[in-house]
């Protein structure tokens, strides 16, 4: 069995939206439309698929294969990186998914911790990581890490020591959380075929001047254009002009928080932006009240625009 690609990820992989339709099921036909969008509008050319934006824990394991498929059909050829998220409650229910990634052609896979049952140390969680790659052994393997939504704080650094001796196929973590000093510690102590992402996008500036090799978030659906502007003058050591636009990302962000931004006013911005029909979050998360996407576009076109 071959050994997992060392293929580095770099640059910007957009957390996709799972398009609904009206009356709540999965909608496969706005994905060809939506990678179109994504890499002709936006030049973004990775995607990072049934993760928190995808809201992979309402979906069934059954809708998240069929997802996952499609979004690998489309963007074969035409995107560097499809990283499908196989995390669940269930052990038994991610190796499944691993299994079908690995089946279904994707670049890689990644996995969230539990958090209903959380597991309180390093040993346990990396014991659970192990089991899910072990499936999948020749899928590039990432940790993801968001501790604002599993309630699991341990340390990423206390995670990856080591951890290709459990997981050979170990190649990054996707780190979403704001505690720069263990981002550093792990950027730090990354091997050079390791991809280290961060995943709070209106800090990205910050993490590339700590050494992110790329990035995942959900705004780089409708924002990518700008936040690739961003990553190339920071490369050119314009930090003027790269602090100039994440000023103006951090300005939307904070403007839509004062609002309620989670991933039903995420959903409703990314389509008023693209024209791409995304469907409602499904329940529990709530539709995007109308008058809060307006004043949230109108702010987005008076900021980008």
């Amino acid at each position: 069995m071959a050994p997992a690609s060392d293929k580095k990820v770099t640059g910007l992989l957009a957390a996709t939206f799972t398009p609904f339709t009206a009356e709540g099921e999965v909608n496969l036909s706005v994905i060809g439309p939506y990678v179109d969008y994504l890499t002709e509008k936006q030049g973004v050319k990775g995607i990072f698929v049934n993760g928190t934006t995808g809201e992979s824990m309402s979906l069934t394991v059954a809708e998240r294969k069929v997802l996952a498929e499609e979004w690998c059909l489309r963007a074969k050829g035409r995107m560097d990186s499809v990283i499908v998220h196989v995390g669940c409650m269930s052990l038994k229910d991610s190796q499944d998914l691993a299994r079908h990634a690995a089946e279904i052609g994707a670049d890689g896979i990644a996995v969230i911790s539990p958090s209903f049952f959380k597991p309180r140390t390093a040993d346990a969680l990396r014991r659970f990581l192990k089991e899910v790659a072990s499936v999948a052994p020749t899928l590039p393997f990432y940790y993801y890490q968001l501790p604002s939504f599993t309630g699991v704080n341990v340390p990423v650094r206390d995670v990856i020591e080591d951890i290709e001796k459990l997981i050979p196929s170990f190649r990054g973590v996707k780190f979403t959380g704001s505690d720069l000093l263990d981002f550093g510690q792990c950027v730090s102590y990354s091997q050079p075929h390791w991809s280290v992402l961060y995943g709070v996008d209106e800090q990205l500036l910050a993490a590339l001047a700590m050494g992110a090799n790329g990035a995942v978030g959900s705004t780089y659906n409708y924002m990518g254009c700008y936040v690739n502007q961003l990553i190339s003058a920071f490369e050119t050591g314009d930090l003027l002009k790269a602090r100039t636009i994440q000023f103006k990302i951090q300005e939307l962000v904070g403007y839509a928080i004062k609002l309620g931004f989670d991933v039903g006013v995420n959903k409703q911005l990314m389509a008023e932006v693209s024209g791409l029909h995304l469907g409602p979050p499904r329940l529990p998360v709530t539709p995007c009240p109308p008058a809060h996407a307006q004043l949230i576009i109108q702010k987005y076109h008076n900021i980008f625009v």
